[in-house]
């Protein structure tokens, strides 16, 4: 009874369209009253705990940091090394896509401020030389939810904080699975380019490489110094945040100088409007976390999977399908504080690796992103591209399918992330 109060307060308020931090606020209420508990200066005291987390204070730096690379050219540097490397070849600029992704999420680690940087600069290059457009807003959607997974990732911040595992080695575990991804991604346009009739991109001489090269060598620094820094224990995953922001914002002042000084505050505006609805997202879902958790319902999910508990895979195949179901009408953040809290303790007690289920949990949450309805990174790219999401779905079932394929694999052989994840740690 207490399982179907909370699913069912929460999907009603979401299907009368209230917020979702709304909606995560007063499903904790409605399990308070269900409970007779109901305390409004408890409610408080968990929305101010659910914000005063010292993990948390990595979101607004890694946010500002991401405003800054956009708007002071650090993004722009990356996508044209890409082009003058791979552009020439046949279906070049899809590969350029790809790599790009790969890069620029080892620098900000927000799927939809990177979607919309590579999707700015490379639908109009893609439409103009021939490529389909919906199939080239699929690859660049699918492409920008690599992000988080390569570190630095807000979504493994959050998911550190709402099931108390460490940051950076969810951090170091991601490395690996996001290569992967943008592997799997090179291997499906590797087979779709040869039906293109496009035009290449003009092949550059070494010596425009170079200079591509050089320019972008700031930017290239980036992700350097903070997986080195995270690996040589220099500094946590917040101190990292940090250094990305200052870094990024010298680099973009006097180095590139493309951010003058009379931006500074429209960008830190914009950070800090995002850094707000992040933030007050996680105090609400703190509400219903406490209330979750105060309901014993990780133990009534326990109960009712113990079948599934002797198999560790089976398990882990059963709650990558509920999470596959549940992104269908969940973004990603509010899957994490939902789902997490409530999953994990049954993943811990069957013996999965936490870190390894913190990095298949947000792996598949990332799929929501591209797959309708809700698809907000899909959505991103159709609005730059001015193209349905229709046409945009049709054009990324091919990548959806490839990372569904992987996430298969790494249900069977959780060597494949747990392995690496040891030496990086």
């Amino acid at each position: 009874m207490t399982l179907a109060i909370f699913l069912g307060s929460l999907i009603l308020l979401m299907t009368l369209g209230m917020p979702i931090a709304f909606a995560l606020l007063l499903t904790g209420v409605a399990l308070m009253f269900h409970l007779d508990f109901f305390d409004a200066q408890l409610v408080a005291q968990n929305l101010l705990s659910g914000a005063d987390n010292f993990p948390l204070m990595a979101v607004p730096f890694f946010i500002l940091a991401g405003e800054l690379m956009n708007a002071g050219g650090i993004s722009k540097r990356i996508i044209s090394l890409a082009v003058s490397l791979v552009g020439h070849i046949n279906g070049g600029l899809g590969y350029v896509a790809i790599g790009a992704s790969v890069l620029l999420a080892s620098l900000s680690g927000s799927a939809i401020a990177d979607t919309a940087a590579l999707a700015t600069l490379l639908i109009p290059m893609m439409r103009d030389n021939g490529y389909p457009v919906p199939r080239s807003a699929g690859l660049i959607a699918s492409g920008g939810i690599i992000a988080p997974i390569i570190p630095p990732s807000m979504s493994f911040i959050i998911f550190g904080v709402a099931t108390n595992t460490s940051i950076s080695k969810l951090f170091m575990a991601g490395i690996v699975p996001g290569i992967l991804m943008g592997i799997a991604l090179v291997s499906v346009w590797m087979v779709l380019a040869r039906k293109m009739n496009v035009t290449p991109q003009p092949k550059k001489d070494w010596s425009e490489r170079r200079g591509a090269l050089v320019d972008s060598l700031w930017a290239l620094m980036l992700p350097i110094i903070i997986i080195g820094g995270l690996r040589g224990g220099l500094f946590t995953p917040t101190e990292a945040a940090v250094v990305a922001a200052v870094y990024s914002l010298l680099v973009s002042l006097f180095v590139y100088r493309e951010v003058k000084f009379n931006q500074l505050l429209k960008l830190l505006v914009d950070a800090a409007q995002t850094t707000s609805t992040v933030m007050f997202l996680v105090a609400g879902a703190l509400v219903s976390s406490y209330m979750v958790t105060l309901a014993d319902l990780p133990t009534q999910l326990t109960d009712t999977l113990a079948p599934l508990m002797d198999d560790p895979r089976v398990l882990m195949a059963a709650i990558m399908l509920l999470l596959l179901a549940v992104g269908t009408v969940m973004d990603l953040t509010p899957t994490i504080l939902v789902m997490a809290p409530v999953l994990m303790p049954l993943a811990l007690k069957a013996g999965i690796d936490g870190t390894y289920f913190g990095v298949m949990f947000v792996l598949v949450g990332t799929l929501g992103l591209i797959h309708p309805p809700v698809c907000t990174v899909l959505n991103v790219v159709c609005g730059v591209a001015k193209i349905s999401l229709e046409s945009a779905t049709k054009g990324i079932w091919p990548f959806l399918l490839t990372y569904i394929a992987l996430i298969s694999l790494f249900v069977v052989f959780p060597g494949i992330i747990t392995a690496p994840m040891a030496w990086f740690s």
